[in-house]
């Protein structure tokens, strides 16, 4: 990503990044090549795993993809096991190359590039197993909805 850009965003506070993300995912939804809902769906196919409190889920985007993240609620890790990726968050633009492993962060929206076929997975701690509870229970459908951790609340009390 070009320097100048990458400077220019770390000047911006989260917020505006956000709204630019979510503006950005607006426009894109709504140009005649996005690939949307079962389109998409073939296109990065998901694979999803359960094991006793925990919801693993997969991911393969191709290379060449562009596409947003939906709006992480809670806290959790993430493992790119394959591929090349740019990613923009309100944190700025990361390059990630496989293998890598980070941690996602309430209130995570991304635009994602892929550089390479690239192979995402996330874990979730869910007592569900059915993907539509899951996912009201991890992701936000507006940044006002994603949950205060603990460790937010105690840095906020000061503890």
């Amino acid at each position: 990503m070009d320097v100048a850009v990458q400077e220019r965003i770390k000047t911006l506070d989260k917020a505006t990044v956000r709204s630019g993300i979510m503006d950005f995912e607006k426009k894109f939804d709504e140009w005649e090549g996005s690939v949307k809902g079962k389109d998409l769906d073939e296109l990065c196919p998901l694979t999803h795993k359960f094991v006793d409190g925990a919801y693993i889920r997969e991911i393969f985007m191709p290379k060449g993809t562009l596409l947003t993240s939906k709006i992480h609620k809670i806290c959790h890790p993430y493992f790119v096991m394959k591929g090349d990726c740019s990613v923009l968050t309100d944190e700025g633009v990361v390059r990630i190359k496989a293998p890598y492993n980070g941690i996602t962060q309430p209130n995570t929206k991304r635009i994602l590039y892929m550089h390479e076929d690239t192979i995402w997975i996330t874990v979730h701690v869910t007592k569900h197993k059915d993907l539509e509870q899951i996912e009201d229970e991890v992701i936000a459908k507006s940044f006002d909805e994603v949950l205060i951790t603990k460790e937010e609340l105690y840095k906020l009390k000061g503890e």
